[in-house]
């Protein structure tokens, strides 16, 4: 009987030794990835997922500082010289090794024009990279670029012979990475799963799986989390993390983002081609009752496009004023031009309430908007249409970079040269281009200073708010959110 005791005693010891089993994890998106391949589209849904499969040049850690990922050290050997030193030991998902050759291919892949990324104007001051030393990679700029760590923040490594074998569509549909989690499948219009990386060189991801799938409406995503079938939902906003209140399974997560929500106007067509009429849409739109009123999840009014936490805002910018009685009155002078149909372009992954309000609020002054609702991949088509008078008359947008300087959000948007430009002004292209290239911090605030307040005196765009982000979790869902809004997977966990 004491033997026997004995070996059960050593049965439940070797039970109670065994690893707690990984869970896997479901994610709600508001609508499927655009693109899975890093140096393509830059919209939230496909980020979330492709980050998880790639590793990046370098990141930021919670707190917000750059910190080493594939490059493990960089030096500045020139105002336009930057040196790389790339981890050793790392694999792709396919078993090859990462190699400067691919941290340097990935980079000129993303600067050839002929490529026609979207996130080429982040890039276009890296003229080339080249290996050197082995293990490093110099990358060489057109001029001082003071932005060019931060870009990389979100430049992700690709592998050079797989690229060149399958080409691009077919990278696109089955992308290999270096990152903790490996490409499993993609449902289209449904689902992509991703596969933990058993033999990732960083921290390891808790989750065997993941799935993301494509739930467009918020409530079905509420439902969702209540009912157990999600773990983690995106896309939430104040009303829904008010019906998650009192439920002890599920929490709301947020954090104030570098991420400015917008009005962009065709200044190319009527009616927003008229000075005057883009004064009387924003007369129109009130933003403290957008933020605080309708949105009230912590997000707020700026009349910029910055935020605090970017280089580059400027504190002395007036607010815009709300004043429809006075838009009316332009409206009604130039009522013939108002009349003018116009499109407010729209996809799932934004608010529709801010959306359907920025509609109510033009048309109560006399516009005549109406809302055109389309998945994301045909809403960023349109949005870079490249003939620009072919593009919505308006678009509303919430743009972030994810390098927390103003290079990021203003160059893309405001400058000539950029695809998502509606603006084409020489002397905001010079700021711009001053602003981007030099080392002095001043000249660069002053310049920048001079960008908002170009755009707040002639309404080229009508900036609205800061973002905050929310998100519905299971309550033992440990996740801290951060204002890149990156869902780094390897960074959550579930607690006991």
């Amino acid at each position: 009987m004491k033997a026997l005791t004995g070996l059960l005693t050593g049965v439940a010891l070797a039970v109670f030794a065994l690893p707690a089993l990984a869970r896997d994890l479901t994610v709600d998106l508001t609508g499927e990835p655009s693109s899975l391949d890093p140096h393509m589209q830059w919209n939230p849904d496909s980020y979330y997922v492709y980050r998880n499969i790639f590793d990046n040049v370098v990141t930021r850690d919670n707190d917000g500082t750059i910190v080493p990922q594939i490059a493990t050290d960089w030096e500045y050997v020139s105002d336009t010289e930057l040196v790389l030193t790339i981890r050793e030991g790392v694999t792709f998902h396919d078993g090859a090794p990462l190699t400067a050759e691919d941290v340097a291919y990935s980079v000129t892949r993303i600067i050839n024009p002929d490529f026609g990324s979207p996130q080429l104007g982040q890039f276009n001051q890296i003229s080339s990279a080249e290996v050197i030393d082995g293990n490093k990679v110099k990358l060489t700029t057109t001029s001082p670029y003071p932005a060019l760590l931060a870009q990389l923040v979100k430049l992700s490594v690709v592998p050079r012979h797989v690229v060149e074998e399958v080409g691009n569509d077919a990278f696109n549909l089955a992308p290999v990475g270096s990152g903790p989690y490996s490409f499993d499948e993609w449902n289209r219009g449904v689902s992509v799963t991703l596969e933990k990386n058993a033999a990732y060189w960083g921290d390891a991801g808790p989750f065997d799986m993941v799935t993301f799938r494509a739930v467009p409406d918020a409530a079905t995503r509420i439902a969702d989390l209540q009912a157990g079938a999600a773990d983690l939902v995106v896309g939430l906003d104040s009303d829904g993390a008010m019906q998650l209140d009192g439920n002890p399974a599920v929490k709301t997560l947020s954090a104030p983002t570098e991420r400015v929500a917008f009005m962009g106007m065709n200044l190319d067509k009527p009616p927003f081609n008229d000075p005057d009429l883009r004064r009387a849409a924003s007369l129109a739109i009130d933003s403290v009752a957008i933020a605080e009123g309708l949105l009230g999840a912590g997000e707020v009014p700026v009349a910029q496009l910055a935020s605090p936490t970017h280089f580059g805002y400027a504190p002395g910018i007036a607010p815009y004023e709300y004043d429809p009685e006075q838009a009316a009155e332009i409206v009604a002078g130039k009522a013939e031009i108002a009349a003018t149909p116009a499109t407010f372009a729209t996809a799932p992954v934004f608010d529709q309430r801010v959306v359907q309000a920025l509609q109510q609020m033009l048309n109560d002054v006399g516009f005549n908007v109406s809302i055109s609702m389309t998945d994301m991949p045909t809403y960023l088509a349109a949005a870079r249409a490249p003939d620009r008078a072919e593009r919505p008359e308006l678009n509303f947008g919430r743009w972030s970079c994810a390098c927390q300087d103003a290079d990021g959000i203003a160059y893309p948007l405001l400058h000539s040269e950029s695809s998502w430009s509606r603006v084409s002004r020489p002397e905001l292209d010079a700021l711009l281009d001053e602003a981007r290239t030099s080392l002095d911090e001043s000249v660069r605030q002053a310049a920048y200073d001079k960008v908002h307040q170009i755009v707040r005196d002639d309404y080229l765009v009508r900036p609205i708010y800061q973002a905050a982000v929310l998100y519905g979790a299971k309550a033992e869902l440990q996740f801290t959110p951060t204002a890149n809004e990156s869902l780094f997977l390897n960074r959550m966990s579930w607690s006991e």
